[in-house]
């Protein structure tokens, strides 16, 4: 048994400090809470907690001030890395961080090569500021496209972004990885029906292809809403009713069409782009 895992200090609420257990064995309840909230979409919802995994991202979700509730770490794997032993200092003296042994953490894990932490977190409930850019995924089914497109929403300055029923679930572990720390910084919101959800800007565009007005001749320095489409049938009905335009980005003629995260991309950078420096 690795040194590390002999006998380690965990620090209480009120700064006592109390002497524990490493976590030993997979049968260990929070081992079996953490698998659930990584393999379990109605955990997910049920406890509003979602799985963060590896330095950076763990890091990241403290430095946010998000709620961490329950976080397994591997003092030798962290301790190999700077970062990593920069995040042990953080960590091994909080209430809700619990050290593992190598293939506890393993069976906890969503990653096929555990990164050394994993921790639950609470969803965050951030403010959305109005008459921004606000992005709609009506849909999207591939978590990495979602993962993608939050990523980029983030970077271009959206508000927020809201998804209809039937996208990825946009705490899942796979999207959490692609979205690389939005999580903590973005509004999200999610399992919404068209039926609920009030569009308030004057201009809401869809893209689609094949459609006449150029995604780079909108006006994007507006209060705007874009709603990007499932990846093989494109926008809904609903998405269309609501569109005041209909946008597309020009592709060579021998391309089909573009990926969902790269279209929603394009035209998230526009609208920045636009908004930094104005219309040329």
């Amino acid at each position: 048994m690795p040194q590390a895992l002999l006998r380690w200090s965990n620090q209480s609420a009120r700064g006592k400090v109390l002497v524990t257990e490493p976590i030993l064995s997979i049968s260990n309840p929070k081992v079996k809470q953490l698998r659930s909230l990584a393999t379990n979409r109605k955990d997910r919802r049920r406890e509003r907690l979602f799985i963060v995994e590896g330095v950076r991202l763990v890091a990241e979700a403290l430095a946010s001030g998000a709620d961490c509730t329950l976080l397994l770490y591997d003092r030798d794997h962290l301790a190999d890395t700077a970062a990593g032993a920069a995040l042990l200092e953080q960590i091994e003296q909080r209430s809700f961080s619990y050290e593992a042994a190598p293939e506890v953490l393993a069976a906890a894990a969503d990653t096929v090569t555990p990164q050394g932490v994993v921790a639950a977190v609470r969803w965050p409930e951030l403010p959305v500021q109005p008459g921004g850019l606000r992005l709609v995924l009506d849909a999207v089914q591939d978590p990495g496209n979602v993962g993608t497109l939050l990523r980029s929403a983030e970077a271009a300055g959206a508000s927020d972004v809201m998804c209809i029923s039937g996208t990825a679930d946009v705490w899942s572990p796979k999207v959490v990885r692609a979205a690389m720390g939005t999580h903590f910084r973005l509004p999200i919101s999610q399992d919404i029906h068209w039926p609920e959800l009030e569009l308030t800007a004057d201009h809401i565009y869809v893209s689609v292809a094949g459609a006449t007005l150029p995604y780079y001749a909108v006006d994007w320095r507006q209060p705007a809403v874009i709603i990007i489409g499932n990846e093989a049938n494109g926008v809904g009905p609903e998405a269309l009713a609501r569109a005041t335009s209909q946008i597309s980005i020009p592709i060579a003629s021998s391309v089909e069409s573009l990926n969902a995260a790269v279209a929603g991309s394009v035209i998230l950078f526009e609208a920045a782009r636009q908004r930094r420096i104005g219309r040329s």
